[in-house]
């Protein structure tokens, strides 16, 4: 759903500057609203202090917000206003009652903005089809405001809603209506319709969907989508220009509602340099965001940070592109994403380099996210991990008792299942954890990282990825050795490191292993390795064999034997 743009008003309506005001049983004067002054404005850029223009207690309106939702009175405006002051006191629960009730009851009338002969925005015609466009919103709250002895305008202007294109300018009639409240000796900005719910993308249905935000919205908020006839109802200072509007990022309501506070650039299109274009948001607390460029992730490497994200984008076809990010709460695992922010990225020229590997899931690299999983104190907290010989290396302090599981991935490889797994190795030491990656041949790869508990009997769960660029085009490291179940998590390889030995050579072995009685290497013949200070050390020849095994004697009672390492040997 997209929030409504409306209606057409001619520029030149003045704004009615004196309401009837009912003070009490039947009593009415006379007075002109005071028109915005210095007390009324708030300063702009957005102070980032809070979302409304007032101190508003959310909770404390539950019962009147109920309230007001089961009032159903559609013989006259005056009856519905009583029926609703019931249960307010303030003048603040006086409006929010009347806020309520407009916002859960009043839908936009699709049929009647194409048809707008066939159209009443009167305030009692709204109210008994229960139906209207903005105009009749913004018409049937001034009346009932004025009704409860608030005083309370119509305001037009433009706005950025449904139909609105990145970048377009604004010109002729005014295209919205909303309105200001006078609360606590200041004027307040609220909007009913956008209040109430959204139109589809077709503008043919409109579906309720209640939207805080717009009610007492923040001033230098409001001014994001409203741009008003008369800039002394911005209630900015300073005021922006019609220019500033235009050039300004939109940010909808699920940008703020999310605790989102500031999106870089600002501007609604952006320029790609040397084929790279970034944006960065910062929020108040841990957020999942991500994107889509045209329609998909692919070109991008977006980053969590603590109190926001970082994303750069590198497209790969000049032009205009439509980038999209998305964002929902840390915690709420199972919500949907929702559209945060929107730009147009031109490009002007490709960078090429920056072809990421397919299998690349965003957002890339450590964060919190990944601390939250157990992976704390990253020895590359970079989401890229450049190597010039083709071996990197990432170490990880585990928070949790969890078992790891990487692979390898890259769009030239035709590595099996396992073969992915064997150009990794984990070496444990203590709570540490270290991956030890040979890389198979130039180009970029991508490390998955898994996880699971290990008490727990199920799948490992995909925690996060790196992308590994390596440009050497002589790098060619043979897989690590395969291993057994008898390995332990604990064991560890310090030579032979490659799965592929030599033939016809004598190779030398050094392994850590504790809580065993003897350890063979099986080759053509036979080779004991002797224990020395915690490790296990030897020589074996690979003459006339294909494949060299280590093999593990647990118990010195026991007679057999566990394979634990396979090694292949080169062929001649």
């Amino acid at each position: 759903g997209t929030q409504v743009t409306v209606e057409i008003h001619p520029k030149d309506t003045t704004p009615q500057l004196f309401k009837k005001l009912s003070f009490g049983k039947g009593f009415q004067r006379t007075e002109a609203p005071r028109p915005p002054g210095g007390k009324d404005l708030h300063a702009y850029p957005w102070d980032k202090s809070s979302l409304k223009s007032m101190p508003v207690d959310l909770q404390q309106f539950e019962k009147l917000d109920a309230y007001a939702l089961k009032v159903n009175v559609k013989n006259s405006v005056e009856e519905l206003v009583k029926a609703l002051l019931k249960q307010a006191r303030t003048d603040l629960e006086k409006v929010r009652a009347i806020w309520m009730w407009i916002c859960h009851h009043i839908e936009y009338d699709v049929v009647g903005y194409h048809n707008k002969s066939q159209l009443s925005s009167k305030p009692i015609d709204v109210l008994q089809t229960g139906k209207s466009i903005c105009e009749g919103y913004a018409g049937l709250f001034e009346q009932m405001c004025s009704i409860a002895g608030i005083q309370c305008m119509k305001l037009s202007g433009y706005s950025k809603g449904y139909g609105y294109k990145m970048g377009q300018t604004f010109t002729g009639d005014s295209d919205h209506a909303w309105n200001a409240v006078y609360l606590d000796g200041r004027w307040h900005l609220l909007d009913s319709t956008w209040g109430s719910g959204a139109v589809d993308d077709s503008f043919t249905k409109f579906t309720f969907r209640y939207n805080e935000f717009y009610f007492l919205t923040h001033p230098a908020l409001f001014i994001n989508n409203h741009f008003p006839d008369n800039s002394n109802w911005q209630l900015l200072k300073p005021t922006l220009t019609l220019k500033d509007f235009e050039k300004n990022m939109l940010h909808n309501s699920n940008f703020y509602m999310l605790g989102l506070l500031t999106a870089h650039p600002e501007t609604a299109v952006i320029q790609t340099v040397n084929g790279k274009a970034s944006v960065s948001v910062d929020c108040r607390s841990a957020t999942l965001f991500t994107f889509k460029l045209k329609g998909t992730d692919e070109h991008g490497l977006m980053t969590l940070k603590k109190h926001g994200m970082k994303l750069d984008i590198y497209p790969q076809k000049t032009g205009s592109h439509k980038l999209q990010v998305f964002a929902k709460p840390s915690k709420a695992s199972e919500e949907v994403y929702n559209c945060v922010l929107e730009y147009v990225v031109e490009c002007k020229s490709v960078d090429k380099a920056m072809r990421f590997p397919k299998d690349l899931h965003q957002p890339v690299g450590p964060s919190w996210f990944t601390e939250r999983q157990g992976f704390l104190r990253p020895s590359q907290p970079d989401p890229i991990i450049h190597t010039n010989d083709g071996r990197c290396s990432v170490t990880f302090t585990l928070g949790k008792d969890i078992s790891v599981l990487a692979s390898l991935h890259s769009d030239n490889s035709s590595l099996t299942e396992d073969m992915r797994r064997r150009h990794i190795m984990q070496i444990h030491r203590g709570n540490q954890i270290e991956l030890k990656i040979h890389l198979p041949h130039a180009g970029n790869f991508v490390l998955k990282i898994y996880a699971k508990k290990k008490s727990d009997p199920g799948n490992y769960d995909y925690i996060f990825n790196y992308l590994i660029t390596c440009l050497n085009t002589e790098v060619k490291w043979p897989a690590f050795p395969q291993s057994y179940s008898k390995w332990a998590e604990d064991y560890e390889i310090l030579e032979p490191l490659s799965g592929l030995l030599p033939a016809n050579r004598n190779v030398q072995f050094k392994l850590k292993m504790h809580g065993i009685a003897k350890v063979l290497v099986q080759a053509e013949n036979t080779y004991p390795l002797t224990q020395s200070r915690g490790y296990w050390e030897g020589t074996c020849n690979t003459s006339g064999c294909r494949e060299v095994f280590v093999m593990v004697h647990e118990n010195a009672n026991h007679s057999f034997y566990s394979h634990v390492l396979k090694y292949e040997v080169e062929t001649q």
